[in-house]
Protein backbone atom coordinates (compact mmCIF):
# COMPACT_ATOMS: atom_id res chain seq x y z
CA UNK A 1 0.00 0.00 0.00
CA UNK A 2 1.53 3.31 -1.10
CA UNK A 3 2.07 6.29 1.17
CA UNK A 4 -0.33 8.31 -1.01
CA UNK A 5 -3.11 5.74 -0.56
CA UNK A 6 -2.54 5.65 3.21
CA UNK A 7 -2.85 9.44 3.36
CA UNK A 8 -6.03 9.40 1.27
CA UNK A 9 -7.61 6.68 3.44
CA UNK A 10 -6.69 8.74 6.51
CA UNK A 11 -8.52 11.72 4.98
CA UNK A 12 -11.57 9.53 4.33
CA UNK A 13 -11.58 8.48 7.99
CA UNK A 14 -11.15 12.12 9.06
CA UNK A 15 -14.21 13.00 6.98
CA UNK A 16 -16.09 10.08 8.54
CA UNK A 17 -15.13 11.41 11.98
CA UNK A 18 -16.59 14.81 11.15
CA UNK A 19 -19.69 12.98 9.89
CA UNK A 20 -20.02 11.67 13.44
CA UNK A 21 -19.72 15.21 14.78
CA UNK A 22 -22.75 16.37 12.81
CA UNK A 23 -24.86 13.90 10.82
CA UNK A 24 -24.71 11.04 13.34
CA UNK A 25 -25.42 13.55 16.10
CA UNK A 26 -28.53 14.68 14.21
CA UNK A 27 -29.89 11.13 14.49
CA UNK A 28 -30.06 11.35 18.29
CA UNK A 29 -30.60 15.09 18.78
CA UNK A 30 -34.33 14.92 19.48
CA UNK A 31 -34.17 12.10 22.03
CA UNK A 32 -31.52 14.07 23.96
CA UNK A 33 -33.41 17.35 23.51
CA UNK A 34 -36.53 15.84 25.10
CA UNK A 35 -34.38 14.34 27.91
CA UNK A 36 -35.72 10.86 27.28
CA UNK A 37 -32.13 9.57 27.07
CA UNK A 38 -28.88 11.02 28.40
CA UNK A 39 -26.26 12.03 25.81
CA UNK A 40 -24.10 9.00 26.67
CA UNK A 41 -27.01 6.56 26.41
CA UNK A 42 -28.03 8.08 23.09
CA UNK A 43 -24.46 7.95 21.71
CA UNK A 44 -24.05 4.29 22.64
CA UNK A 45 -27.40 3.44 21.08
CA UNK A 46 -26.54 5.39 17.94
CA UNK A 47 -23.17 3.65 17.59
CA UNK A 48 -24.70 0.17 17.77
CA UNK A 49 -27.73 0.84 15.57
CA UNK A 50 -25.83 2.89 12.99
CA UNK A 51 -23.64 -0.15 12.48
CA UNK A 52 -26.70 -2.41 12.35
CA UNK A 53 -28.24 -0.17 9.69
CA UNK A 54 -25.13 -0.50 7.55
CA UNK A 55 -24.80 -4.27 7.93
CA UNK A 56 -28.48 -5.14 7.47
CA UNK A 57 -29.47 -2.88 4.58
CA UNK A 58 -26.63 -3.64 2.17
CA UNK A 59 -24.45 -1.20 0.23
CA UNK A 60 -26.71 0.38 -2.40
CA UNK A 61 -26.00 3.93 -1.25
CA UNK A 62 -22.27 3.21 -0.95
CA UNK A 63 -22.31 1.98 -4.55
CA UNK A 64 -24.06 5.15 -5.73
CA UNK A 65 -21.43 7.31 -4.02
CA UNK A 66 -18.45 5.17 -5.02
CA UNK A 67 -19.23 4.61 -8.69
CA UNK A 68 -22.35 6.60 -9.61
CA UNK A 69 -21.39 10.25 -9.04
CA UNK A 70 -18.08 10.62 -10.90
CA UNK A 71 -16.47 8.20 -13.36
CA UNK A 72 -14.01 6.06 -11.38
CA UNK A 73 -11.95 5.29 -14.50
CA UNK A 74 -10.99 8.94 -15.15
CA UNK A 75 -10.22 10.17 -11.60
CA UNK A 76 -7.34 9.41 -9.26
CA UNK A 77 -6.43 9.43 -5.57
CA UNK A 78 -5.81 13.20 -5.71
CA UNK A 79 -9.47 13.63 -6.67
CA UNK A 80 -10.64 11.64 -3.67
CA UNK A 81 -8.23 13.46 -1.36
CA UNK A 82 -9.49 16.87 -2.53
CA UNK A 83 -13.11 15.82 -1.97
CA UNK A 84 -12.41 14.52 1.54
CA UNK A 85 -10.39 17.59 2.53
CA UNK A 86 -13.36 19.69 1.44
CA UNK A 87 -15.65 17.75 3.79
CA UNK A 88 -13.25 18.07 6.72
CA UNK A 89 -12.75 21.83 6.28
CA UNK A 90 -16.42 22.77 5.74
CA UNK A 91 -17.82 20.46 8.43
CA UNK A 92 -15.31 21.55 11.05
CA UNK A 93 -16.10 25.22 10.41
CA UNK A 94 -19.86 24.62 10.68
CA UNK A 95 -19.46 22.40 13.76
CA UNK A 96 -17.39 25.09 15.52
CA UNK A 97 -20.40 27.42 15.36
CA UNK A 98 -22.87 24.65 16.23
CA UNK A 99 -24.52 24.80 12.79
CA UNK A 100 -25.73 21.46 11.39
CA UNK A 101 -24.54 20.97 7.83
CA UNK A 102 -25.04 18.20 5.31
CA UNK A 103 -22.04 15.90 4.86
CA UNK A 104 -23.97 14.34 1.98
CA UNK A 105 -23.92 17.55 -0.02
CA UNK A 106 -20.36 18.36 1.06
CA UNK A 107 -19.23 14.94 -0.13
CA UNK A 108 -21.10 15.13 -3.43
CA UNK A 109 -20.04 18.69 -4.18
CA UNK A 110 -16.45 18.11 -3.10
CA UNK A 111 -16.13 15.04 -5.34
CA UNK A 112 -17.80 16.86 -8.22
CA UNK A 113 -15.51 19.89 -7.94
CA UNK A 114 -12.40 17.73 -7.64
CA UNK A 115 -13.58 15.57 -10.54
CA UNK A 116 -14.12 18.62 -12.74
CA UNK A 117 -10.59 19.78 -11.97
CA UNK A 118 -9.23 16.33 -12.82
CA UNK A 119 -11.14 15.35 -15.96
CA UNK A 120 -13.61 18.08 -16.96
CA UNK A 121 -17.42 17.93 -17.26
CA UNK A 122 -17.45 14.42 -18.74
CA UNK A 123 -16.49 13.08 -15.29
CA UNK A 124 -20.04 13.54 -13.97
CA UNK A 125 -22.48 10.63 -14.13
CA UNK A 126 -25.93 12.13 -14.55
CA UNK A 127 -27.81 8.99 -13.54
CA UNK A 128 -26.33 9.27 -10.06
CA UNK A 129 -26.99 13.01 -9.93
CA UNK A 130 -30.65 12.32 -10.74
CA UNK A 131 -30.79 10.26 -7.54
CA UNK A 132 -29.22 13.18 -5.68
CA UNK A 133 -32.04 15.46 -6.86
CA UNK A 134 -34.66 12.95 -5.76
CA UNK A 135 -32.94 12.69 -2.38
CA UNK A 136 -32.99 16.47 -1.93
CA UNK A 137 -36.74 16.57 -2.62
CA UNK A 138 -37.42 13.63 -0.30
CA UNK A 139 -35.40 15.06 2.59
CA UNK A 140 -37.21 18.40 2.40
CA UNK A 141 -40.79 17.50 1.49
CA UNK A 142 -41.11 14.12 3.22
CA UNK A 143 -39.27 15.33 6.32
CA UNK A 144 -41.50 18.36 6.90
CA UNK A 145 -44.73 16.91 5.47
CA UNK A 146 -44.71 13.51 7.16
CA UNK A 147 -43.72 15.00 10.51
CA UNK A 148 -46.50 17.61 10.34
CA UNK A 149 -49.09 14.98 9.39
CA UNK A 150 -47.99 12.57 12.11
CA UNK A 151 -47.92 15.30 14.75
CA UNK A 152 -51.41 16.46 13.74
CA UNK A 153 -52.64 12.86 14.05
CA UNK A 154 -51.11 12.59 17.52
CA UNK A 155 -52.73 15.84 18.66
CA UNK A 156 -56.12 14.60 17.43
CA UNK A 157 -55.79 10.99 18.61
CA UNK A 158 -54.61 11.81 22.12
CA UNK A 159 -56.56 15.02 22.69
CA UNK A 160 -58.67 13.49 25.49
CA UNK A 161 -55.70 12.04 27.39
CA UNK A 162 -54.13 13.97 30.26
CA UNK A 163 -50.80 15.60 29.44
CA UNK A 164 -48.68 13.75 32.07
CA UNK A 165 -49.88 10.42 30.71
CA UNK A 166 -49.11 11.48 27.14
CA UNK A 167 -45.61 12.52 28.24
CA UNK A 168 -44.98 9.12 29.86
CA UNK A 169 -46.38 7.20 26.89
CA UNK A 170 -44.32 9.00 24.28
CA UNK A 171 -41.28 9.05 26.54
CA UNK A 172 -41.22 5.26 26.16
CA UNK A 173 -42.21 5.39 22.49
CA UNK A 174 -39.43 7.84 21.69
CA UNK A 175 -36.77 5.34 22.72
CA UNK A 176 -38.07 3.14 19.91
CA UNK A 177 -38.28 6.01 17.39
CA UNK A 178 -34.76 7.17 18.29
CA UNK A 179 -33.47 3.63 17.73
CA UNK A 180 -35.32 3.61 14.40
CA UNK A 181 -33.70 6.93 13.48
CA UNK A 182 -30.19 5.70 14.36
CA UNK A 183 -30.74 2.53 12.32
CA UNK A 184 -32.02 4.46 9.31
CA UNK A 185 -29.07 6.87 9.54
CA UNK A 186 -26.72 3.90 9.24
CA UNK A 187 -28.66 2.63 6.24
CA UNK A 188 -27.93 5.83 4.31
CA UNK A 189 -25.35 8.23 5.76
CA UNK A 190 -23.39 5.41 7.34
CA UNK A 191 -22.68 3.99 3.88
CA UNK A 192 -21.43 7.10 2.09
CA UNK A 193 -17.87 7.34 3.32
CA UNK A 194 -17.58 3.56 3.18
CA UNK A 195 -18.26 3.92 -0.53
CA UNK A 196 -15.47 6.50 -0.84
CA UNK A 197 -13.09 4.30 1.18
CA UNK A 198 -13.79 1.40 -1.19
CA UNK A 199 -13.29 3.71 -4.18
CA UNK A 200 -9.88 4.79 -2.83
CA UNK A 201 -8.84 1.15 -2.40
CA UNK A 202 -9.84 0.51 -6.03
CA UNK A 203 -7.95 3.56 -7.35
CA UNK A 204 -4.94 2.64 -5.21
CA UNK A 205 -4.74 -0.81 -6.78
CA UNK A 206 -5.67 -2.74 -3.64
CA UNK A 207 -8.80 -4.24 -5.21
CA UNK A 208 -9.73 -5.16 -8.77
CA UNK A 209 -13.39 -4.18 -8.49
CA UNK A 210 -15.53 -1.89 -6.36
CA UNK A 211 -16.57 -3.73 -3.19
CA UNK A 212 -17.41 -2.58 0.34
CA UNK A 213 -15.94 -5.26 2.56
CA UNK A 214 -16.96 -5.98 6.15
CA UNK A 215 -13.76 -4.59 7.66
CA UNK A 216 -14.34 -1.30 5.84
CA UNK A 217 -17.87 -1.11 7.28
CA UNK A 218 -16.63 -1.80 10.80
CA UNK A 219 -13.72 0.64 10.63
CA UNK A 220 -15.80 3.51 9.27
CA UNK A 221 -18.64 2.80 11.71
CA UNK A 222 -16.30 2.92 14.71
CA UNK A 223 -14.70 6.19 13.57
CA UNK A 224 -18.13 7.78 13.05
CA UNK A 225 -19.24 6.70 16.53
CA UNK A 226 -16.10 8.26 18.03
CA UNK A 227 -16.91 11.56 16.32
CA UNK A 228 -20.39 11.60 17.83
CA UNK A 229 -19.13 10.66 21.30
CA UNK A 230 -16.32 13.23 21.38
CA UNK A 231 -17.95 16.27 19.79
CA UNK A 232 -21.55 15.71 18.81
CA UNK A 233 -23.06 17.75 21.63
CA UNK A 234 -22.79 21.07 19.77
CA UNK A 235 -25.10 19.85 17.01
CA UNK A 236 -27.35 17.91 19.40
CA UNK A 237 -27.96 21.14 21.31
CA UNK A 238 -28.88 23.10 18.17
CA UNK A 239 -31.16 20.47 16.67
CA UNK A 240 -32.66 19.27 19.95
CA UNK A 241 -33.52 22.57 21.59
CA UNK A 242 -32.87 25.68 19.47
CA UNK A 243 -35.23 25.12 16.51
CA UNK A 244 -38.35 24.52 18.60
CA UNK A 245 -39.27 23.29 22.08
CA UNK A 246 -39.52 19.53 21.88
CA UNK A 247 -41.50 17.20 24.12
CA UNK A 248 -41.48 13.40 23.72
CA UNK A 249 -44.49 13.38 21.36
CA UNK A 250 -42.84 15.94 19.06
CA UNK A 251 -39.55 14.05 19.19
CA UNK A 252 -41.33 10.79 18.36
CA UNK A 253 -43.10 12.33 15.35
CA UNK A 254 -39.95 13.98 13.99
CA UNK A 255 -37.80 10.85 14.35
CA UNK A 256 -40.42 8.53 12.90
CA UNK A 257 -41.09 10.74 9.87
CA UNK A 258 -37.39 11.25 9.18
CA UNK A 259 -36.67 7.53 9.54
CA UNK A 260 -39.38 6.57 7.05
CA UNK A 261 -37.99 9.03 4.50
CA UNK A 262 -34.40 7.87 5.00
CA UNK A 263 -35.14 4.13 4.81
CA UNK A 264 -37.24 4.66 1.69
CA UNK A 265 -34.32 6.44 0.03
CA UNK A 266 -31.84 3.76 1.17
CA UNK A 267 -33.92 1.00 -0.41
CA UNK A 268 -33.43 2.61 -3.83
CA UNK A 269 -29.78 3.60 -3.32
CA UNK A 270 -30.66 7.29 -3.09
CA UNK A 271 -28.17 9.39 -1.07
CA UNK A 272 -30.15 11.82 1.05
CA UNK A 273 -29.18 14.26 3.76
CA UNK A 274 -29.99 13.16 7.29
CA UNK A 275 -29.42 16.75 8.42
CA UNK A 276 -32.03 18.07 5.99
CA UNK A 277 -34.49 15.32 6.81
CA UNK A 278 -34.48 15.53 10.61
CA UNK A 279 -34.11 19.32 10.49
CA UNK A 280 -37.20 19.83 8.34
CA UNK A 281 -39.05 17.20 10.40
CA UNK A 282 -38.37 19.18 13.58
CA UNK A 283 -39.61 22.34 11.84
CA UNK A 284 -42.71 20.41 10.73
CA UNK A 285 -43.67 19.27 14.23
CA UNK A 286 -43.01 22.75 15.61
CA UNK A 287 -45.20 24.40 12.99
CA UNK A 288 -48.18 22.20 13.92
CA UNK A 289 -48.22 23.72 17.41
CA UNK A 290 -48.21 27.21 15.95
CA UNK A 291 -46.12 28.89 13.30
CA UNK A 292 -44.31 31.06 15.83
CA UNK A 293 -43.30 28.00 17.87
CA UNK A 294 -40.42 27.50 15.41
CA UNK A 295 -37.36 29.66 15.99
CA UNK A 296 -37.18 30.90 12.43
CA UNK A 297 -34.02 32.94 12.97
CA UNK A 298 -32.10 29.78 13.88
CA UNK A 299 -33.90 27.87 11.11
CA UNK A 300 -32.93 30.51 8.54
CA UNK A 301 -29.30 30.28 9.64
CA UNK A 302 -29.41 26.50 9.21
CA UNK A 303 -31.14 26.69 5.82
CA UNK A 304 -28.68 29.32 4.56
CA UNK A 305 -25.81 26.99 5.50
CA UNK A 306 -27.54 24.21 3.55
CA UNK A 307 -27.91 26.49 0.51
CA UNK A 308 -24.29 27.66 0.64
CA UNK A 309 -22.85 24.19 1.21
CA UNK A 310 -23.08 22.90 -2.34
CA UNK A 311 -21.52 25.82 -4.28
CA UNK A 312 -18.91 26.45 -1.58
CA UNK A 313 -17.80 22.80 -1.45
CA UNK A 314 -17.83 22.52 -5.25
CA UNK A 315 -15.36 25.41 -5.38
CA UNK A 316 -13.27 24.05 -2.51
CA UNK A 317 -13.04 20.62 -4.14
CA UNK A 318 -11.95 22.18 -7.42
CA UNK A 319 -9.33 24.39 -5.76
CA UNK A 320 -7.90 21.60 -3.60
CA UNK A 321 -7.61 19.30 -6.64
CA UNK A 322 -5.79 22.00 -8.60
CA UNK A 323 -3.39 22.53 -5.69
CA UNK A 324 -2.72 18.79 -5.43
CA UNK A 325 -1.81 18.75 -9.15
CA UNK A 326 1.18 20.99 -8.30
CA UNK A 327 2.63 18.26 -6.12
Amino acid sequence: MSVELILVLALVLAAEFTNGLTDAANAIATVVGTRVLSPMQAVLMAAVLNMAGVLVTGAAVAATIGKGIVRPEVINLDTVAAGMLTVVVWTTAAWFYGIPTSETHELLAGLAGAGLATAGPSVLLWGGWGKVGVGLAMSTLMGFGLAALLMTAIYWGFRAMRRPRVMRLFGRAQVVSAAFMAFSHGSNDGQKFMGVFALALLLGGQTTEFEVELWVMLLCGIVMALGTALGGWRIIKTMGSKITRLEPAQGFAAETAASVAILTASKFGIPLSTTHTIGTAIMGVGATRRFSAVNWSVSRQIVMTWVLTFPACLILGYVFAQVFKLF
